[in-house]
């Protein structure tokens, strides 16, 4: 199905579902169009500078407060801060995707985490999450309190019913649904696998480009947030949400996404990785790979990033004389990827697969595996095209800890140490 998206990164949208719903030059008026009540939702402070001030103006059939009080419910494998069963550790980590699922289990339900750090009060940090899932969220939706949600599908496309509006994703784009916005998602395939980044911190944004000029990299027009949609049903539904590092349910007798018509700057949006614009060096030398990033979620320190998101897309090689590969690198941050498709040019020699992932958390010494280094040494170093390949990062100024399960489960690579030991001493006296 066609869905109507509005282009634009962080713009001030106005959209309505039914016509003449949007007050003019009023946000919140006596009565409201339609007999709808007027909501405003605030992901910043209201005193936060004007750049920075993210809220919407709603205007939905029901108030957000008509629900059942919420409850404490338990959840088997989502984790959240303080992440402290396990230490972090300075080991490389590697993981082997997770199966499919045998029993019914929607996106929610379905979520492993794999490792975070920070602090949800604080306002600081992140969760890294998987999804295996099979079903739709047909009576359960969900917010998160905690942060913002960031979706990166790896097999199977997903449809995200939000207070908004719609937003349908596949493997090879991503989505944003900001911190308190409702939703619920429904599987277009059989099944749904992929990686979520769970962001405490400041809303992701799109880094400044610098010396680069006006443009490159991701560019705000690429970006596209959902016109709105509402439902108007009636019935039993479950409202659940993450709340500072617990999950909460409430009973309620309609749906809630029964937004007719907004306006502001917090919504929910979708970027195509294949829009990408990727710079890269035409001389020598390998660039740092924050020249691939495409959001970056700031920190109060300057170029230190709460979490940056980064892809390493199809891409020329044409550098001279130099070694084209990732370097080998300790980082004061640290690093989880994830592999949405093909094989990544730092880890020919096998284990790093579609739908797996690796921690190399802060000095944590990593780079190209045995194989790579052989190869690229001795490559002729003509024009190249890595083609076919989909990685990324989610890069962080915290350590991040591994939870229990990440660390008991069959698909921790015990042996991912493994493919630097046949790395030969070459030193010549």
């Amino acid at each position: 199905m066609d869905r109507e998206y509005m282009s634009g990164f962080g713009n001030e949208f106005a959209t309505e579902a039914k016509e003449n719903t949007l007050p003019i030059g009023q946000n919140s008026p006596q009565e409201i169009a339609h007999g709808l009540y007027a909501e405003q939702i605030n992901a910043t402070a209201f005193t936060k500078p004007r750049a920075q001030n993210k809220r919407s103006w709603t205007y939905r059939i029901r108030p957000s407060a008509m629900h059942e009080p919420f409850e404490l419910i338990e959840h088997k494998t989502l984790r959240s801060s303080p992440f402290n069963e396990l230490p972090a550790t300075p080991n490389q980590l590697r993981w082997s995707p997770l199966d499919a699922p045998q029993e019914k289990i929607n996106l929610i339900d379905s979520l492993v985490t794999i490792a975070g750090g920070g602090d949800t009060a604080s306002w600081a940090g992140l969760g890294i999450h998987l999804y295996a899932a099979n079903t739709s969220m047909d009576k359960d939706y969900f917010y998160n309190s905690d942060g913002e949600m960031l979706f990166v599908p790896q097999d199977g496309a997903l449809t995200l019913r939000t207070e908004m509006g719609i937003l349908d994703i596949k493997p090879g784009e991503i989505a944003v649904i900001p911190r308190g916005i409702k939703f619920a998602v429904n599987l277009i395939n059989d099944t749904a696998k992929g990686y979520i980044c769970e962001n405490y911190g400041a809303s992701f944004i799109i880094p400044d480009l610098g010396p680069i000029g006006a443009n490159g990299l991701a560019n705000p027009r690429d970006f596209l947030t959902p016109t709105a949609a509402y439902e108007d049903i009636e019935g039993d539904f479950n409202l659940t949400t993450k709340f500072n590092g617990s999950l909460w349910q409430a009973k309620m007798t309609h749906s809630p996404l029964d937004v007719v018509a907004w306006h502001g700057n917090l919504a929910p949006y979708k970027y195509d990785l294949d829009n990408f614009n990727a710079v890269n060096s035409v001389t020598f030398d390998h660039p740092d790979p924050s020249i691939f990033t495409v959001l970056t979620s700031p920190s109060g320190d300057a170029g230190t990033a709460n979490i940056d998101f980064v892809i390493f897309p199809p891409r020329w090689y044409v550098a001279d004389n130099t070694f084209r590969p990732p370097y080998y690198h300790r980082n004061i941050m640290s690093e989880f990827m994830g592999l949405i498709k093909g094989i990544y040019d730092g880890k020919e020699g096998g284990g790093f697969v579609e739908g797996g992932s690796s921690l190399h958390n802060c000095m944590t010494a990593h780079g190209p595996d045995a194989k790579v280094f052989e190869k690229a040494s001795n490559a002729d170093l003509k024009p190249q095209y890595i083609g076919g390949t989909l990685a990324f990062m989610f890069e962080s100024r915290f350590l991040m800890a591994p939870t229990k399960h990440a660390m008991e489960t069959d698909k921790l690579q015990k042996n991912y140490y493994k493919c630097w030991q046949g790395l030969k001493k070459n030193f010549k006296k």
